[in-house]
């Protein structure tokens, strides 16, 4: 095997997806360039609805990257290795994953943090995001790269 089973990509797209589409939904642009108005889209517009999509979403892409990261460690490390392009990502998930959990904590009420702090963790949550979308393009375009390769 030269890369993770099928379901693990086809889990993956999804939640990055549903994470695309709620993340977007916080900012609010669905209501403000009225896509929330086209007939069945309006939950686009509803924050605490996308709010609680984005946080299950979370939950998931933090659990499926925690168990392809000890899937990796424990067995396909002997089948695959991590590329450049693969790198690349894994660094780019850490740091969506770690701004993550610091917006997430900025939300409780006994954590505080300045509005430069919080300016600056919503800045880099949201570049991560921007360069890992980026990434996945160029995989894309550059036909032949994978982000694992046979060991």
């Amino acid at each position: 095997m030269n890369r993770p089973p099928s379901w693990i990509k086809r889990i993956y797209i999804v939640t990055v997806l549903a994470l695309l589409v709620s993340g977007l939904a916080q900012m609010p642009i669905f209501k403000r360039y009225y896509v929330a108005d086209i007939p069945g889209l309006g939950w686009l517009a509803q924050y605490y609805l996308t709010h609680q999509i984005h946080y299950i979403a979370a939950a998931v892409f933090m659990a499926l990257t925690a168990y392809v990261a000890v899937m990796h460690l424990g067995r396909w490390n002997r089948e695959m290795r991590v590329t450049v392009w693969g790198h690349a990502r894994n660094l780019l998930v850490v740091g969506i994953i770690v701004t993550g959990v610091l917006r997430t904590l900025k939300n409780m009420p006994w954590v505080f943090f300045g509005p430069d702090l919080v300016m600056i963790v919503d800045w880099l949550h949201l570049g991560f995001v921007m360069l890992l979308g980026m990434l996945a393009l160029a995989v894309l375009v550059a036909k032949g790269k994978r982000y694992v390769a046979k060991a």
